[in-house]
């Protein structure tokens, strides 16, 4: 069994949730749960769970300070939240879980499924951290994306990142001054990630950082590090109409 804390300042999502999870995910048991944030910081600390329900959206103290006060969340999150994007991308730049509310049944179970994963590969401290991390930091390119590898996480800085290339599935990220890195996600899901955030996707197989572009070669071509990128015909008007704007 995992055990669970859950955390919302709503009382009716608190109810709804504690019954979607005892109803679909039985082999989640509810070890406490509360309205109050700072209750649940002195909980946090005195009897860590296995996994965190975790409302971002609170007065006084949200999801995010709650986690900024504990000195070693070593459990796994999964964030609830209003469509907010600022939060999402947040939580999806450090790999961690999250729910949209209302909660779907099925988004519930999947997003649990991969909770458990993750307790057992023991990565949830250095994930929390990152995004600690990545809440203080102002600056889009100075935040950092975790990206699961054969040898464990890579923590790479976004504004080094020159561009991700699609590869049968996977995923090659080619960063500056360092060897590619391959992901097992699909180039996809690095689009969603970073969509209108310094990059921009020219091809379907190709997601480029603009802040690392040396030259557009009217053969239809983009230049990063000596690397020609194509870009896709259909994009090409959007691509220099955009670069003009900038």
């Amino acid at each position: 069994m995992i055990k669970a804390y859950l955390v919302d300042d709503e009382p009716k999502a608190l109810a709804i949730l504690s019954d979607k999870i005892r109803r679909v995910c039985p082999d989640i048991e509810i070890i406490g749960t509360t309205q109050n944030p700072k209750e649940a910081i002195e909980f946090l600390r005195e009897s860590p769970p296995d996994l965190l329900f975790l409302d971002v959206a609170m007065p006084e103290i949200n999801g995010f300070e709650v986690l900024q006060q504990l000195e070693k969340p070593d459990f796994e999150i999964i964030f609830a939240t209003g469509y907010d994007e600022y939060a999402v991308q947040a939580i999806k730049h450090c790999a961690i879980g999250y729910l949209v509310k209302p909660i779907d049944n099925d988004e519930l179970v999947d997003a649990v499924s991969k909770a458990k994963e993750n307790i057992s590969e023991k990565s949830a401290l250095a994930k929390n951290k990152a995004l600690i991390e990545n809440l203080q930091v102002k600056r889009f390119r100075d935040k950092k994306i975790i990206i699961p590898s054969q040898e464990g996480l890579e923590f790479l800085e976004i504004g080094n990142i020159l561009h991700f290339e699609g590869i049968d599935g996977y995923t090659k990220i080619h960063i500056n001054d360092r060897k590619p890195l391959l992901s097992s996600q699909s180039i996809g899901h690095f689009v969603k990630m970073l969509h209108d955030q310094d990059f921009y996707q020219v091809h379907k197989s190709h997601l480029i950082n603009l802040n690392h572009i040396n030259s557009y070669l009217n053969e239809g071509y983009v230049t990063i590090k000596d690397t020609n990128i194509p870009v896709s015909r259909n994009r090409r008007s959007d691509f220099l109409t955009m670069l003009k704007n900038t």
